[in-house]
């Protein structure tokens, strides 16, 4: 007979590990209503790959009730030493549990008690009703619960790699102990992540050793006076309160006084109608696009309809003349990359006169389509203007006449609809008669451009009916929101400046990089060499484990954190323990060498174009929350200046052109500028005006300084932190993190940056209030944001929103500062027929190639031009350079 299964999770384990899991998305992840969804995502993940395959009869999910249970009240100390759940955690705590009864399974909290105390007791009652038990944990200490009928399976990595702990699997990672010892090996060594002593200087080795030699804590008791005198006698017969007081706190409760039964947590699995809602309402397009493959979703979608489209030949090309009014324009391609990936097929038309649509793209070479597509009068609506303008220009056309790009526009009415598939993003506007590419051409090694004619050109035709058939309704949406004039003059015109700059690309003196190359590698064999000789022993500096070991037990080195596979070599780590020993700082640089030569210098000479030399970034216009810009394939915007072997990659960046030079101009503190101007603090604003250090300025403020006493590096880089870290909203747990100190200490320093700047104070005060009353912030450009969290009754999403309230404006801005300048910037290059390019955006800063005849007028006209771009109440700081290489010219 086949036992039935009992499923029980530990809530607050995985979900702390699925935050920090995906903790480096943290500024990505995050909801069109400005919830972060790292830990979401994660343990979405978790329930979609490991717990719903397992179909169990029974399950639950168990949560914390509070900091107060009944182990607190026998320690008070008990779990005191653990950090505050950071705010970007705790607003995702409705929303897990929500996630967990909406995959059909019961969530259960019990005052007074923990988690572990409701897995315990219900694993047991399991057991004794013949069922089959899976704990699935982050926390080793369930691994008390494993019995032949109960398996612990605990997580090693993220969310999704486990492993799983039987008596036969304790016993081999303990050494022979049984599970049940488990307790009493916590009760000697005590617990430094739940914060009870156990006995001083008895490590799990020991322990293990005690346990295995007497079997139990009071047996070893009841013969300690046997054991051989030595100072772990004497620790053991001191601590015999701490041990016994520990041993309870360790105990996993497997009586508690549950109102939940059985019976009451039969597993009902995913209830597909209510969790499509939640998952659009947290923007989850993967977990969408995954139910809509696997026929959950209801859709209003209809067999296509039949549209009307010719196969381009030479026998119609005359009719391409007769198109008019507004037309769409696809172009194919299987890669991302439209620089360089292949030019599959294309469609040009509209519903009204027909579409027209060939597997030869060579034909748009034909004068009937060159002409269409060069008229400025014919208004083309396209999915992406920047690709189609650089793909057009691949084949030596000038795409002109561009109204509405599919893609850009979405973007502006919600900045998650960046789907680079068409049909997924029609999807998401609910227009469902184009399919995805994924549902026509199918995915990775299986993805294929369909072979019979008439399968492919009607998807390409559906693909441009959409962009038709959208764009009145997105346009619609643009308009209520007062977006257009952000479309129109910003994002639209920006498309093209951007193109342009990719289409320029920026030379790579490959002979010069590869030379970098060969002394980072030299470099690379001397710090090597260093480190074995300080280690004395040669190992591999690339293993955690392996460097852990040199660092902790052989040398001894105090031990800052450990990780759940042993001790954590992370930068943070090392950087804490520099200072005592010359080996971390070479183990630092080696890190940072490594990554330099293999991100960097092979990374770049790989994506350099032999035709030309060059490489050509694509700039992602529709990918971050606030408007600024990425670079892809490579990106440019990363590479590392900390270092000088990194600042020196930037020397293999040259001119095109014998007698040109770089030319770099960039704005100084943008975003504090922006705070200045729309706070009015008088003195932020004194300070920029008076050209002071901003960072000096603060420090001294925040830290009390007189004119006389000098602020040093140390305050500099904490004012520094919270300068930057009020423009992007940081709590306390963010600037700890950020500068190294305790919450209390950061939010004493944010405390004391509103007392001193009382107009941030009163505009953080007056913005969030507006919000509210509104439910949007807005940039000095009207990009506005909608925060309908804005007036939420749950303490931690009403948070979160009133953060991003007071970081969009000044961020938005700022992103839409510069972008102006570029515009402008191109306008003027072009009406002053300068032969002077603009190549890159890095941030707040632009990148020209010029011929050293036009350097002398770019150092007056350029900055001229970005300090215009908008009028602000302090002035715009440009500084200008120049050089023959990129690093030259800083």
């Amino acid at each position: 007979m086949v036992k039935k299964q009992l499923l029980l999770i530990d809530g607050n384990s995985l979900a702390f590990r699925a935050f920090f899991a995906m903790h480096n998305q943290l500024d990505r992840m995050i909801s069109h209503d400005g919830l972060h969804t790292n830990a979401l995502v994660a343990f979405n993940n978790f329930l979609d790959t490991i717990v719903d395959p397992m179909q169990p009869d029974y399950a639950l999910v168990a949560w914390d009730a509070g900091k107060r249970t009944l182990r607190t009240d026998k320690y008070d100390d008990y779990k005191g030493g653990r950090s505050k759940t950071p705010p970007e955690l705790s607003e995702q705590f409705p929303y897990l549990r929500e996630m967990v009864e909406l995959h059909g399974i019961k969530s259960y909290e019990l005052v007074d008690y923990e988690a572990d105390d409701i897995i315990g007791t219900l694993a047991r009652q399991g057991e004794a009703d013949g069922m089959q038990v899976t704990i699935i944990t982050g926390d080793k200490d369930l691994t008390q619960l494993a019995t032949e009928n109960t398996t612990v399976v605990v997580t090693i990595k993220g969310v999704t790699e486990v492993e799983n702990y039987t008596p036969a699997h304790v016993a081999e990672k303990y050494d022979g102990l049984t599970p049940h010892q488990i307790i009493d090996m916590k009760a000697l060594t005590g617990d430094t992540a739940d914060n009870y002593p156990g006995v001083t200087k008895i490590g799990p080795v020991t322990a293990i050793k005690l346990l295995n030699e007497w079997g139990t804590l009071e047996n070893l008791y009841d013969h300690v006076d046997e054991l051989k005198k030595s100072k772990m006698k004497e620790n053991l017969i001191n601590d015999k309160e701490n041990a016994f007081m520990s041993q309870d706190l360790a105990t996993i409760r497997t009586e508690a006084p549950l109102e939940v039964g059985i019976d009451d947590i039969a597993y009902k699995g995913p209830d597909y109608e209510a969790i499509i809602p939640f998952y659009q309402n947290l923007d989850f397009k993967q977990q969408l696009a995954k139910l809509k493959s696997q026929g959950h979703m209801e859709t209003t979608k209809e067999p296509q309809k039949v549209l009307k489209y010719t196969e381009v030949t030479a026998d119609n090309l005359a009719e391409i003349s007769q198109l008019s009014g507004d037309v769409a324009v696809y172009i194919e391609t299987p890669a991302e990359n439209y620089h360089i990936s292949e030019m599959v097929g294309f469609v040009v038309g509209n519903a009204e006169q027909g579409y027209y649509v060939s597997r030869s793209v060579e034909l748009l070479l034909m004068p009937a389509f060159r002409d269409l597509l060069e008229d400025n009068l014919i208004k083309k609506n396209v999915f992406n203007a920047k690709a189609t303008y650089v793909l057009l220009n691949r084949l030596g056309i000038t795409l002109a006449g561009t109204d509405f790009d599919l893609l850009l526009a979405s973007y502006l009415v919600d900045t998650n609809e960046n789907n680079n598939d068409l049909g997924a993003l029609a999807h998401e506007h609910e227009f469902y008669d184009v399919e995805t590419d994924e549902e026509v051409y199918g995915k990775g090694a299986k993805y294929a451009i369909p072979a019979d004619d008439n399968i492919y050109f009607e998807h390409l035709v559906h693909k441009a009916n959409a962009i038709d058939l959208l764009r009145e309704k997105i346009f619609n949406r643009l308009n209520e929101h007062e977006q257009l004039p952000l479309y129109n003059e910003i994002e639209l015109p920006l498309t093209f400046v951007l193109a342009k700059m990719e289409i320029a690309g920026i030379t790579v003196d490959t002979q010069r990089l590869q030379e970098q190359g060969s002394k980072l590698v030299e470099r690379l064999s001397e710090l090597e060499q260093s480190i074995y000789r300080q280690a004395g022993e040669e190992f591999n500096i690339q293993s955690p484990k392996q460097l852990g070991e040199v660092l902790f037990e052989k040398m001894g080195l105090p031990v800052i954190k450990k990780t759940k596979t042993g001790y954590s070599t992370a930068v943070d780590v090392l950087e804490q323990l520099a200072a005592q020993a010359p080996i971390v700082e070479a183990i630092l640089e080696y890190r940072q060498v490594a990554k330099l030569q293999q991100t960097y210098i092979d990374g770049l000479l790989k994506v350099v174009h032999s035709t030309d030399s060059k490489v050509h970034t694509r700039y992602l216009q529709t990918l971050t929350q606030t408007g600024r810009l990425s670079s892809v394939d490579p990106n440019l915007q990363n590479i590392p200046v900390r270092l000088e072997e990194g600042r020196k990659i930037r020397q293999a960046f040259v001119p095109s052109h014998p007698d040109w030079e770089i030319f770099g101009a960039d704005y100084s503190q943008i975003e504090l500028r922006v705070l200045a101007h729309i706070t009015g603090d008088e003195h932020l604003q004194a300070a920029f005006r008076d050209d002071e250090d901003i960072h000096a300025a603060t420090a001294r403020r925040i830290f009390g300084l007189t004119p006389e006493q000098e602020v040093d590096g140390l305050m500099r880089r904490k004012a520094k932190a919270v300068n930057f870290g009020i423009v992007y909203g940081i709590s306390d747990y963010g600037l700890s993190q950020s500068i190294g100190v305790s919450r209390k200490e950061a939010k004493g320093i944010i405390d004391r940056y509103f007392e001193e700047y009382p107009g941030v104070k009163a505009w953080t005060e007056n913005v969030i209030t507006e919000a509210k009353a509104n439910g949007y912030v807005e940039t000095l450009s009207n990009r506005r944001r909608y925060l309908p969290e804005i007036n939420s009754r749950n303490f931690n999403l009403r948070g979160f929103a009133e953060r991003t309230a007071m970081n969009t404006p000044i961020q938005g801005s700022a992103a839409d500062i510069i972008k102006i300048a570029m515009i402008k910037m191109e306008a003027v290059l072009e009406a002053e027929g300068l032969e002077t390019t603009m190549l890159l955006q890095v941030h707040d800063e632009l990148i020209f190639e010029a011929p050293k005849a036009e350097i002398e007028k770019l150092t007056t006209l350029i900055p001229k031009v970005m300090d215009s771009a908008v009028q602000l109440d302090v002035p715009l700081k440009v500084e200008s350079h120049h050089g023959l290489t990129w690093y030259d010219a800083k």
